[in-house]
């Protein structure tokens, strides 16, 4: 009977141990690469300082600090509401919409009229929501609803540069167009003079959610992917369409090497 007990209770503990291994490699993968990284990093010389301060008797500073981490679920919560909003999704959608994306032929007809406006030079935003609902980070008052289904044509003439929605970007969901015209958030980081504000609002996008954003330069119509911390410039038709497939056909949350190494980006 002692032993039956004792070999349960290791049992669970084993299992325990097991489920909280998993748990934090599932957090590390899932911000790794990511802002939230180096904040982690941040916090975790914190409550080593904590304990530094608390061993040397540090009075005031470990004072400080005992205040600072009583609050620090409050802190996570604002700091990571976006990573956190994310993870939720990922957890709540494990079978994600993105089969929709390749098995509608929506996938194909987005590359075949990328293709052509890089072609033409016409300039393009093309925002495709993955996991995470984009509803929050659109202007509400912009952007015209369509819900129609993808195809080059609709997509040449949203982007025709005689067309009044032109600048703004369009919004596939479900495989369907949902809006166009749409204006995106902005990054803030130093971009070279080579990107214009198609690319600044790609990325600013990709700073907050998982879309997978195309651009196209009117300037010199090379096509740009932007991927949450990933931006593959002058990757050209063929290799979009490889990258898109893959990111698209990968179930869960994305890995940071899905697509090919040595692309060029910055």
């Amino acid at each position: 009977m002692i032993e039956n007990t004792f070999g349960m209770n290791t049992l669970i503990t084993l299992l325990d141990i097991a489920i909280v291994a998993f748990v934090l490699y599932w957090f590390m993968l899932m911000f790794k690469g990511s802002r939230a990284e180096r904040m982690i990093w941040g916090l975790g010389i914190i409550v080593v300082v904590y304990f530094v301060s608390q061993r040397f008797e540090l009075l005031t500073l470990h004072w400080i600090l005992s205040n600072f981490l009583s609050s620090i679920v409050v802190f996570i919560i604002v700091v990571f509401q976006q990573d956190i909003r994310r993870a939720l999704v990922q957890m709540g959608k494990p079978f994600s919409t993105r089969d929709t994306m390749t098995s509608g032929g929506a996938l194909d007809e987005i590359l075949r009229a990328v293709s052509f406006m890089s072609k033409k030079k016409t300039g393009a935003l093309i925002v495709l929501e993955r996991s995470m609902d984009l509803s929050d980070f659109l202007e509400d008052q912009l952007g015209i609803e369509l819900d129609a289904k993808v195809s080059k044509e609709l997509l040449l003439s949203i982007f025709n540069s005689a067309s009044p929605i032109h600048d703004g970007a369009v919004i596939v969901r479900r495989g369907r167009v949902f809006k166009a015209g749409c204006i995106l958030p902005l990054t803030e980081k130093e971009l070279s003079k080579s990107m214009g504000t198609r690319h600044r609002a790609a990325i600013g996008l990709a700073e907050e959610t998982d879309a997978a954003i195309i651009v196209v330069s009117e300037e010199t119509g090379g096509i740009t992917l932007v991927v949450e911390d990933g931006l593959f410039a002058d990757i050209g038709a063929d290799r979009l369409a490889s990258d898109l497939k893959q990111l698209f056909a990968y179930k869960g949350y994305p890995r940071k090497d899905i697509f090919q190494r040595g692309a060029p980006g910055r």
